[in-house]
């Protein structure tokens, strides 16, 4: 009588077990990011912010897939807890690494204007 109970208990928590992964998985596929708006959906800043992004981040950074160019790929920044380097993924930390650069990124700020600026945060939401 013990070991029939001692199996029933190893056998729900093996079942408890195998449950909570599955439901581990599930949840897991569930944080994956929408992938980003195609560029024919864009609004008219947004598009504007891809042709600055053309312009000023393609020669480092793909926007469109998940690989490192010359910098991090940017598909999915704001939908990251944090940039690559730690800070947390929001406009301002986006804005402050553009303008004054980081590590070895360099600065952009002499390079762009304020509505460059707000045209790339707007596009960079949409990937």
């Amino acid at each position: 009588m013990a070991c029939e109970n001692e199996s029933m208990r190893c056998m729900r928590g093996l079942t408890g077990t195998l449950v909570g992964l599955g439901l581990a998985g599930v949840l897991a596929g569930c944080k994956q990011a929408n992938p980003p708006v195609p560029l024919e959906q864009l609004n008219p800043q947004q598009s504007r912010g891809h042709a600055v992004f053309a312009t000023h981040c393609a020669a480092c950074h793909y926007d469109r897939k998940d690989e490192a160019l010359h910098g991090p790929a940017l598909v999915g920044l704001y939908k990251k807890k944090s940039l690559p380097s730690g800070a947390p993924a929001n406009d301002e930390r986006v804005s402050a690494t553009v303008l004054h650069g980081r590590n070895l990124m360099p600065a952009m700020g002499n390079t762009m204007d304020q509505q460059d600026l707000d045209d790339l945060l707007a596009y960079l939401h949409t990937l």
